[in-house]
């Protein structure tokens, strides 16, 4: 079923709402708020990285209360277990059976803090909720529901009792960003608000979870053209062929990019995928998913400068709007 331009100006007024309601508490940010709020109009979970203070938990809080859904932060830590995230099933004496208690990650926005400080195999207890929206426990699955979003942050300069996430869990994030440190103004304002010490405790609840999953599902219908769809392939292909890159995107992340590219679309009112769309989200989306070879790394080529280049040799087709 095709996208009427009326759905579409009533999904973009709605993200814009999203947007502004998320930017009370993250000042400056724009583009960044719009990136994780299409994340989570695409069924997608969002990494973080950055520098201490810059945010990250923040904004993770506002868009989960912006949300009018449960929300749940879990501190990741060395000796923090599976279980602590997923739940555990405990036998219960006076019914004389089993029963599960549900985790943290049974919420609809899930804050991961400080993801990289946990064990891999606590990390790994994420892998099948991010990509199947469910939990194993005891041979047991149980639906985390919907909408799920995991927001995860990590410290990228304190590397001391961190464990680097595998490529297939980096895989599972849609999306990659950073908030980076303030402009001039935005840094004096927030200089002026410093008694204000909870930003994210102004915002209320402006769209239900029901209305997220209609918006996840409008974004879905988009439509997109094939010359399109063979632009975005050429770019994934070039990711995987590239001489300073020893592992490029996979076939997940291919698909990431065109789901995103969809909401991307229709948050801007349009009904349709553009050349522009798959640029926009091409570095957020596809460079956390390449592995630089470590000759380019040492020479100071990052993943994000292989996906821009290849923008640059990539050439976009010539499109008509259906």
């Amino acid at each position: 079923m095709a996208v009427t331009q009326e759905q579409a100006d009533w999904f973009a007024e709605a993200f814009g709402r999203l947007v502004g309601n998320v930017n009370e508490a993250i000042l400056g940010k724009d583009q960044v708020v719009r990136l994780v709020v299409a994340a989570m109009l695409t069924s997608g979970h969002v990494l973080l990285e950055d520098f201490p203070g810059t945010g990250k938990t923040v904004l993770a809080k506002a868009l989960a209360k912006t949300l009018d859904g449960t929300n749940s932060r879990i501190q990741f830590t060395p000796d923090l277990l599976p279980s602590d995230v997923t739940g555990v099933t405990i036998y219960d004496q006076g019914k004389g059976l089993f029963e599960f208690h549900r985790g943290p990650i049974f919420a609809s926005i899930v804050l991961a803090d400080e993801i990289n400080r946990a064990s891999p195999k606590t990390q790994s207890a994420l892998l099948e909720v991010m990509e199947e929206g469910r939990v194993t426990v005891d041979g047991v699955s149980h639906e985390v529901g919907s909408p799920f979003m995991v927001i995860a942050t990590q410290n990228p300069v304190e590397q001391a009792g961190t464990y680097t996430l595998p490529e297939a869990q980096l895989d599972r994030f849609l999306i990659k960003t950073s908030l980076g440190y303030p402009d001039h103004d935005t840094a004096v304002a927030l200089l002026l608000d410093s008694s204000n010490r909870a930003r994210d405790s102004k915002i209320s609840a402006i769209i239900a979870s029901s209305s997220v999953n209609s918006m996840v599902q409008l974004a879905s219908e988009v439509f997109v053209d094939e010359s399109v769809l063979g632009y975005l392939n050429e770019i994934v292909t070039a990711t995987r062929t590239d001489p300073s890159s020893t592992l490029g995107v996979s076939m997940r992340g291919a698909l990431s990019l065109a789901r995103a590219a969809k909401t991307w679309a229709l948050s801007q009112a349009r009904t349709y995928v553009t050349p522009d769309d798959i640029r926009d989200l091409a570095v957020p989306v596809l460079a956390h998913r390449i592995m630089v070879d470590p000759e380019a790394d040492f020479a100071g080529v990052t993943a994000e400068d292989i996906v821009s280049r290849i923008l640059v040799e990539v050439a976009p087709p010539a499109y008509r709007a259906a």
